[in-house]
């Protein structure tokens, strides 16, 4: 007598691994699904940390040039000053950024939005209301004042971002 061996699963292996991947798969995506909104808020919070950041070492380069400059260079782009602060414009934070931040029309980048001639308004690309996904940023409104950065409140971030 010759002995056949089985290779392969049966029907009822497939079915319970079948079963057991959909539940573990009901229970996944929900997860996954609230991540996405997390990571648009964690970007604006990024992106808020940039614009400190680069005030704070504009203003330092600044400074170190002699108080004086209309502009100042960094990392070889040319940065608009006010009040010894960056101005609240493309050509003055928006330059401080690195290159392919604030892309228009890209996911997961910014657009910037012109609010008034001092203040400028940072949209996260792709998320589902840009208008309550943002980061603005205001002049310095004097010489010893500091510039208003402000991301939207939380309560919009949860709701639109």
């Amino acid at each position: 007598m010759s002995k056949s061996s089985q290779r392969g699963f049966t029907l009822i292996e497939l079915v319970v691994v079948i079963v057991i991947l959909g539940i573990l798969a009901a229970f996944a995506v929900p997860r996954f699904a609230r991540m996405d909104r997390q990571a648009r808020i964690a970007s604006v919070r990024a992106l808020e940390g940039t614009m400190r950041s680069g005030a704070a070492l504009a203003r330092a380069q600044w400074l170190a040039e002699g108080l004086n400059a209309a502009t100042t260079n960094m990392e070889g782009g040319v940065v608009t000053m006010t009040n010894g602060y960056p101005a609240g414009t493309a050509a003055g934070i928006g330059n401080t950024f690195a290159p392919g931040t604030v892309v228009a029309n890209t996911p997961g980048r910014f657009t910037a939005n012109v609010v008034s001639p001092t203040v400028i308004q940072y949209r996260l690309n792709g998320a589902p209301d840009p208008t309550t996904c943002f980061v603005q940023y205001t002049t310095a409104a004097g010489a010893n004042a500091a510039p208003v950065i402000a991301t939207a409140t939380q309560a919009q971030l949860n709701a639109g971002c």
